[in-house]
């Protein structure tokens, strides 16, 4: 019996093709669209994937100020930010940090949800989130997702 055809076969970068897919994000409700993004940046919808390897697409987020919360978590979540000096930690909820910056908000929720080390962050820079619907990756032809 020949022994070779028992090899696995693991992802590289060489052997990894890349798609650009584009997220509405206009009334999806921000947990589940997030875990389903990070799933897709880690590559985990692939037959080939590696834990080891980057095999993630890239995505792209329109309409990052329509993002949904369930419950009473507009009023009630805060986002901390901490600047290293004492007295530096500020709290800002969400309603209040979805006029000032919507993009932050699915940014965070997805890069909590990826892997903590050199690998995740080369996953997260593959994330492109914006507050309206026009974005500058039309010469990438993105396709749809849809959840």
């Amino acid at each position: 019996m020949n022994t070779l055809s028992f090899k696995t076969k693991s992802a590289n970068d060489a052997t990894v093709t890349r798609e650009w897919h584009i997220v509405d994000a206009t009334n999806l409700t921000l947990g589940r669209m997030s875990a389903k993004i990070a799933a897709i940046l880690r590559g985990k919808n692939k037959p080939y994937y590696t834990p080891h390897t980057d095999c993630g697409d890239f995505i792209i987020v329109i309409n990052a100020e329509k993002i949904q919360f369930t419950g009473n978590k507009w009023n009630d979540k805060e986002y901390l930010t901490f600047s290293g000096y004492p007295g530096g930690q500020k709290a800002e909820v969400a309603k209040d940090l979805v006029r000032r910056r919507p993009e932050l908000i699915i940014e965070r929720a997805v890069k909590g949800m990826l892997p903590k080390n050199r690998l995740g962050r080369a996953m997260y820079k593959k994330l492109f989130v914006y507050a309206g619907a026009e974005h500058p990756h039309a010469a990438q032809k993105p396709k749809t997702l849809t959840f």
